[in-house]
């Protein structure tokens, strides 16, 4: 799964700065995946739909594919801030990723197919995927999750442009993608 990277030392705005200093301190905590994703979440929830996150250049989306924006590398690689831009129609492929990871939806809305992986071994046959929820989440609205059982599929099934923030615990600047792994086995759905 490609997707077109933005990343140069970007403009940033003022509550930008804050958010990545509140993520700073969350992260800086040292505490386990799980932990650190909710600490996350809650000191990104305040900055979603406002006005003065994005400047207008982070919120361009590209006609053939969602588009990724790099907001914030920390200098050490422990977390990213990352803008992605989701035309209507456009979607990821099944996938997973290489950190924990918060998501909170900026404008509009993201529909998210989540899934589990049923091995081989387990069912006696290929090994193939099981849907387990599908979500949308709305403007405003934050999730969290740490890896093993993040395997999920995300798009924009709305008219309009959909931007959502996402806050990973690796250095997606130099790694290019939070996906560790594209998953193209039968799902039920």
């Amino acid at each position: 799964m490609s997707t077109p990277t933005a990343y140069r030392a970007a403009r940033t705005t003022e509550r930008l700065d804050a958010l990545v200093t509140d993520v700073r301190e969350a992260v800086g905590r040292g505490l386990p995946p799980d932990l650190t994703a909710y600490l996350v979440g809650e000191r990104l929830a305040p900055h979603l739909g406002t006005a003065d996150l994005l400047t207008d250049e982070q919120c361009e989306g590209d006609p053939d594919h969602y588009r990724q924006h790099v907001l914030h590398a920390e200098h050490d690689g422990s977390f990213s801030i990352v803008a992605l831009v989701w035309l209507p129609g456009q979607r990821t492929s099944v996938h997973d990723h290489v950190s924990w990871c918060v998501t909170g939806v900026h404008e509009g809305e993201e529909h998210e197919r989540r899934y589990r992986l049923v091995p081989a071994a387990e069912n006696g046959g290929a090994a193939r995927l099981v849907a387990t929820e599908d979500v949308v989440n709305p403007r405003g609205s934050v999730c969290g999750f740490a890896p093993p059982g993040d395997i999920h599929r995300v798009w924009n099934a709305c008219g309009s442009r959909a931007i959502s923030i996402h806050i990973y615990g690796a250095d997606i600047a130099r790694l290019g993608s939070s996906v560790r792994r594209v998953y193209e086995l039968p799902a039920d759905r």
